[in-house]
C-alpha cells in the first residue's frame, strides 16, 4: 500500500462501471470508498462509465458520493451514462419521444440535454388512455407527470404533431404501454400518431436510438435481473414481425460498443486536464459521437467491471486493459457455461479493490 501511494500518476487511467462494482442496487460495495478515496488522493485519473441512467449526472454523481462517504464528491464530469454522449444530438432531434428511467426524470434530462419538445410515453397515456388499456400508470401518476393534450399535442383525433425520434434514456418502467406506444411511432407515417404507412421496410419511420445493450445488470436481488438489452430485443422482434421479415435498423449507444468507448476516452483525457491544471470550471467536454481522440496521454486505462459482456468485452475491443469482479453480474463457472465470454486482460478479482491496488502495485 505504501508503494501505491508513493508513484501514482497521471498516465495511468481507471474507468469504472458503477453497478456491481461500486453499488449493488441502493447499497455501497463496502471496498469503493477505499478505491476511490486512494485514486482521489494521489491525483490519478478515473470516470465512471455506465449503461445506467434515467436521471442527470449531477444528482447520480451526489447520489454516489453519499453512498460511498466520499470526501471529496466526484464532479459531473467524471461520469458517462449511457445516455449522456446523446446530448450531441439535441440540435438535430427537435421533438423527441423519451422512453424509460424512473418517474418522470428522464424529462427532465433529455430538456437540460437541449431537446426543445420532450414526450414521455405517459403524455401519450393521458392524451389516448386507450393507446394500450393495460397500463400500470395510477391516476395520480398520470395526472402528476402526463403533460395536458394541448402541450404534448398528440391527441389522436385532435391536435397532432408528428415525433422526431424515439430516444430510449432507460430501462422501461411499463414495459407493456412502451412496447405498444414505441412500435405504434415506428411503423407510423413520418412519426403522426395513430397513422399506419403501408410499406414494409427495415427503415423505421422515425429513428430509434438505444442508449445501452444490456441483456442483465446487477441489482440487490441475488440474480441479474433483465435491462434495456431485453426490451430491445423485443422491439425488435415486433417490429420484424409486423414489417414481413424486415429487421430493424436502429442506433444502440454504451457498453460494448466503440462510440461509448471513444466519448469516455475523451472524457477522461479532459478529466485529466482538470487534475493537471486545477481548473474545474469550465464547461465539461462535449465530445461529438464517432469521434476518435487524436492522441492519448495515458500509457494504460484500465476498464473495471462485472459484466463480461459489456464491461470486458467492449474494453478488450477498445485496446484497454480489463479489470473483472466478482461482486455483480459475473459468477464464478460462468467462463465454463459460455465460453465466448469475453475474458479480462488483468485478471478476475473478487472486489473492486483488490484489481485496483493489484493494477497500481503493477504499474504506479
Amino acid at each position: 500500500m505504501s508503494r501505491i501511494l508513493r508513484r501514482c500518476h497521471s498516465t495511468l487511467g481507471f474507468v469504472f462501471d458503477i453497478d456491481g462494482v461500486l453499488l449493488k442496487g441502493q447499497n455501497a460495495i463496502p471496498q469503493a470508498r477505499e478505491t476511490l478515496t486512494t485514486l482521489q488522493t494521489k491525483k490519478v485519473p478515473f470516470i465512471l462509465l455506465t449503461n445506467g441512467g434515467g436521471v442527470l449526472e449531477s444528482a447520480r454523481c451526489d447520489f454516489i458520493s453519499q453512498k460511498l462517504q466520499l470526501a471529496q464528491p466526484l464532479l459531473t464530469r467524471q461520469l458517462v451514462q449511457s445516455h449522456t454522449p446523446l446530448r450531441t444530438l439535441s440540435s438535430k432531434h427537435r421533438r423527441v419521444l423519451v422512453v424509460g428511467g424512473p418517474g418522470d426524470r428522464a424529462r427532465g434530462v433529455a430538456q437540460e440535454y437541449g431537446f426543445q419538445e420532450v414526450l414521455r410515453p405517459i403524455d401519450l397515456i393521458k392524451a389516448n388512455p386507450s393507446i394500450w388499456p393495460f397500463h400500470k400508470y395510477t391516476t395520480h401518476e398520470v395526472d402528476e407527470w402526463g403533460l395536458d393534450p394541448e402541450l404534448s399535442r398528440v391527441a389522436v383525433g385532435g391536435t397532432n404533431e408528428p415525433i422526431d425520434s424515439i430516444l430510449v434514456f432507460n430501462d422501461p418502467r411499463d414495459m407493456g404501454s412502451d412496447i405498444q406506444i414505441v412500435l405504434d411511432l415506428l411503423n407510423s407515417e413520418n412519426g403522426l400518431l395513430g397513422t399506419r404507412r403501408t410499406k414494409s421496410t427495415s427503415v423505421p419511420a422515425v429513428p430509434i436510438i438505444f442508449s445501452n445493450n444490456d441483456l442483465l445488470w446487477a441489482t440487490d436481488f441475488k440474480l441479474p435481473r433483465f435491462g434495456q438489452g431485453a426490451f430491445k430485443i423485443m422491439v425488435q422482434a415486433l417490429y420484424q414481425q409486423t414489417n414481413n421479415g424486415s429487421p430493424l435498423q436502429s442506433l444502440t449507444l454504451g457498453k460494448p460498443y466503440k462510440v461509448c468507448y471513444d466519448y469516455a476516452h475523451h472524457v477522461l483525457i479532459d478529466y485529466r486536464n482538470s487534475l493537471l491544471s486545477g481548473d474545474f470550471n469550465r464547461p465539461p467536454y462535449m465530445p461529438q459521437l464517432n469521434s476518435s481522440p487524436a492522441k492519448t496521454p495515458f500509457d494504460k486505462v484500465f476498464m473495471v467491471g462485472d459484466n463480461p459482456e459489456s464491461d470486458i468485452l467492449g474494453g478488450n475491443n477498445y485496446h484497454w486493459d480489463t479489470i473483472l469482479v466478482r461482486t455483480g453480474v459475473y459468477k464464478d463457472g460462468d467462463f465454463e457455461q459460455d465460453s465466448k465470454l469475453a475474458r479480462p486482460t488483468f485478471g478476475t478479482f473478487d472486489n473492486v479493490r483488490d484489481g485496483v491496488f493489484a493494477a497500481l502495485e503493477k504499474y504506479a
